[in-house]
């Protein structure tokens, strides 16, 4: 397991503005999301920078408009928000380099499979429950909203002692709709 340790650092969390705590992970443990299968563990997942963050919240938008929704039916209060988050030093599963990729057998043009997919959920998240046996922080993954050398999230794996907290209130990702 290909680990590395990364200084302090601010990353962007997308959030309906709806959520009561945008930083607790059980949410994701009850339906289970790439790292994490349904019912195993908490992880809040996060992005390394705007873009990003930009491409998880046309998503979230495009998740809504799968159950009828659109983004042009919504009040600019409802659209996704961006929160940041100071980050501690940590130690995490480098799913990043291409090494790392390799190193968790996903090859080195994940998130894309060889046949150009996305990588599904069911080949992470054994990989997501050996980082949390091995009690690290979290994982630093290549994002599959944003495929390429831009894309990039941490998933912070939500251990009790070590929850994440806002650094500062909810905004807009850009002015007007993602």
């Amino acid at each position: 397991m290909r680990t590395e340790r990364q200084a302090a650092g601010t990353f962007l969390r997308v959030a309906d503005p709806s959520w009561e705590d945008p930083f607790d992970g059980s949410f994701s443990m009850r339906r289970g999301q790439r790292w994490n299968a349904k019912g195993s563990f908490p992880v809040v997942y996060l992005n390394a920078n705007e873009a990003t963050a930009q491409a998880n919240a046309v998503r979230l938008l495009e998740r809504l408009a799968a159950v009828g929704v659109e983004a042009e039916d919504l009040e600019d209060a409802e659209l996704p928000v961006i929160l940041e988050c100071a980050m501690p030093p940590r130690v995490v599963l480098d799913v990043l380099s291409d090494e790392g990729c390799l190193d968790a057998g996903l090859g080195t043009t994940y998130p894309l499979g060889p046949d150009g997919q996305l990588v599904g959920h069911e080949r992470c998240q054994p990989i997501g429950q050996s980082a949390w046996d091995a009690g690290l922080d979290g994982i630093a993954c290549r994002s599959a909203a944003l495929p390429g050398p831009e894309g990039e999230e941490l998933a912070w794996l939500d251990r009790p002692g070590k929850r994440l907290a806002p650094a500062g209130p909810p905004r807009p990702l850009q002015p007007g709709r993602p």
